[in-house]
């Protein structure tokens, strides 16, 4: 192959990823705009003291599901079924965690998303304020619901 063949090709490759990166930036952005818009929760969002116990925590659950339009019903059965109410339940055999029983493996980053990075799942307004974000987003699938 020639020399010149080669450059052509070269320019002719050039042309077309600039094209396509030129055409399309509204994709990127819009991802990028979505990912944004769940990344920060202000602490005045239900800040209850919830280590005081059971009511407490249920008076979380209905706080924060008010908050984001979810069912208060069906965020206290799934909370109830999944945890009993305790914060710092955890399931040994698939490493559950939390009142709404996240698994280990996606916990950080369902935490980051939706404005909790770093945050243990054994913290109840965490824990609930991050479910209710992803069944406003994704509804209760995630739960088997």
């Amino acid at each position: 192959m020639t020399r010149a063949i080669r450059l052509r090709r070269v320019f002719v490759a050039t042309l077309i990823l600039t094209a396509l990166t030129t055409t399309f930036p509204v994709a990127t952005a819009s991802a990028v705009t979505a990912e944004a818009t769940y990344t920060y929760t202000p602490k005045t969002i239900c800040p209850v003291d919830w280590w005081e116990g059971r009511w407490a925590v249920k008076k979380l659950i209905r706080c924060a599901a008010n908050h984001y339009g979810v069912s208060v019903e069906k965020a206290l059965w799934v909370a109830n079924r999944e945890s009993r109410f305790q914060p710092d339940a955890y399931n040994a055999s698939s490493c559950a965690q939390g009142l709404f029983q996240h698994l280990c493996a996606y916990w950080p980053g369902r935490a980051h998303s939706y404005g909790f990075k770093g945050w243990s799942p054994y913290n109840a307004r965490a824990n609930t304020i991050v479910s209710m974000k992803m069944v406003r987003r994704y509804g209760w699938s995630p739960w088997g619901v």
